[in-house]
């Protein structure tokens, strides 16, 4: 159960975060965007861990995981605009 409310945070912080920040090469579809949610979280926890802001225990909520995600998602933006990484909208052909 555990995992299935990690994944629905997730989903929720990357749609919150994708509306914040829109672009033309943000990470489509379920999968990306759950990702872009959970890794958000991550940052988000693993920041305020080292800022003192939650204790070793404790994770970031969901505004936490959008703020995140939204750092998460300039990453991607900066990146794939450097051309570091392809762009998942343009296709290869």
């Amino acid at each position: 159960m555990h995992i299935l409310w990690i994944v629905i945070i997730g989903f929720v912080a990357g749609i919150i975060a994708r509306f914040l920040a829109p672009g033309p090469n943000n990470p489509a579809g379920f999968i990306l965007t759950t990702i872009l949610g959970i890794a958000g979280a991550f940052v988000a926890t693993l920041i305020g861990q080292t800022i003192g802001w939650y204790g070793p225990n404790q994770g970031a909520g969901l505004i936490g995981a959008v703020i995140g995600a939204v750092v998460v998602l300039f990453v991607w933006h900066r990146l794939v605009t450097s051309r570091r990484i392809p762009d998942p909208g343009r296709r290869w052909l």
